[in-house]
């Protein structure tokens, strides 16, 4: 088992490598990026305040665009006509893009190696900081939606499998289809709709993770406004994500009803519950356990994207999306380096788990 975790560990290295790669140059060929963001603003078409970039070429500018002529035009960058070639240097400069495209990869690629990921264009503080601060909101998200889909799918999943074909199992997986077929977004703004004041009724906040005046608030003030907060998102999350594990549960479980140690063991003159929870069970989960570290990455990075920012809720999804929009470089290639990372390092972790649950699975001799 060692030797196959070394082998996977030096995988971690040419994967993270070629997506990176892959990400960095189609980020490159899109239009639109931070220099363009720029003189977006210049021309009075920003949306965002950009003040900080621009500080430290404003009286460069100011000096030099009346004087620019024609040489604006040959730029390459869109809103770049009439501007001081020199200025736009000064940008290039600034964010880098002096340098040819292979020599900014390595570099980048070089920084993150140690963990450097540099500074947020637009918002004046180290992307570590920025991840850090956004983490505990997109992590409450994730542990909430994974708990609570994992106590509601495997009692649900094994009570189906045990009526198999009955009524409760054609009902139940009717209203799994449903949750499976809509989107978690959509169930966002239907809970706002009805239960946060969009229509209907008014019981819970709209947006944020707690009140405006929570530090006032004594510890047990501030736990009930926090589950408060949550009850919308992370609904709207367990109904997307319980259908997928409720199905594996239910037919985990009737793979195994089926073999014939079941049969051997009721044939004994074992009560049904003990064939089920002393025989079944630890086979039947052992799939359903082992894929823990992966759901929860799935719901931490990517499922709760869209829920953070209907919701506002301050997170890494919102943070990501945000960059994302002002082409903040800096924060799109180191969230989705630490993304990455943590997802190639968890799929080995799910392996291991495996091992650990049932011993009979040997990864190394395959």
């Amino acid at each position: 088992m060692l030797a196959y975790i070394i082998r996977r560990l030096l995988l971690i290295i040419p994967t993270l490598f070629g997506v990176m790669l892959l990400s960095f140059l189609i980020i490159q060929a899109a239009p639109g990026g931070p220099v363009e963001r720029i003189l977006a603003q210049i021309e009075g078409t920003a949306v965002g305040a950009l003040s900080r970039v621009t500080e430290g070429a404003g009286g460069d500018f100011a000096a030099g665009s009346g004087q620019s002529g024609g040489q604006g035009e040959q730029s390459r960058y869109r809103g770049a006509r009439g501007l001081d070639p020199e200025f736009i240097a000064k940008l290039e400069k600034q964010f880098g893009f002096d340098k040819p495209l292979h020599e900014r990869f390595l570099i980048m690629m070089g920084n993150y190696l140690t963990f450097d990921f540099g500074e947020s264009y637009f918002q004046d503080r180290r992307v570590v900081d920025l991840v850090l601060d956004k983490m505990p909101v997109s992590i409450s998200l994730g542990l909430w939606t994974t708990f609570l889909t994992y106590l509601i799918c495997i009692p649900l999943g094994i009570a189906k499998a045990v009526r198999d074909g009955t009524r409760f199992d054609m009902w139940t997986s009717t209203a799994i289809i449903i949750g499976y077929a809509v989107p978690s977004f959509l169930f966002a703004v239907l809970l706002i709709v009805v239960f946060a004041g969009g229509r209907y009724l008014d019981w819970f906040p709209l947006r944020g993770l707690v009140s405006e005046n929570w530090d006032q608030m004594s510890t047990g003030e501030q736990i009930l406004d926090y589950l408060w907060h949550m009850v919308l998102p992370v609904t709207s999350l367990v109904i997307s994500a319980f259908a997928t594990l409720t199905m594996l549960t239910k037919n985990s479980f009737l793979e195994e009803i089926r073999k014939h140690y079941v049969i051997t063991a009721r044939a004994k003159g074992l009560t049904k519950n003990a064939v089920l929870y002393g025989h079944v069970f630890r086979n039947a989960m052992l799939i359903v356990i082992a894929g823990f570290p992966s759901a929860f990455i799935g719901i931490l990075f990517t499922g709760a994207l869209l829920t953070e920012v209907i919701f506002s809720l301050d997170g890494l999804g919102l943070l990501g999306f945000q960059a994302a929009i002002d082409r903040d470089y800096p924060v799109m290639f180191a969230t989705l380096y630490f993304f990455t990372l943590i997802g190639l390092v968890l799929n080995l972790v799910n392996d291991i788990t495996y091992t650990v649950i049932d011993p009979r699975i040997d990864f190394e001799a395959r």
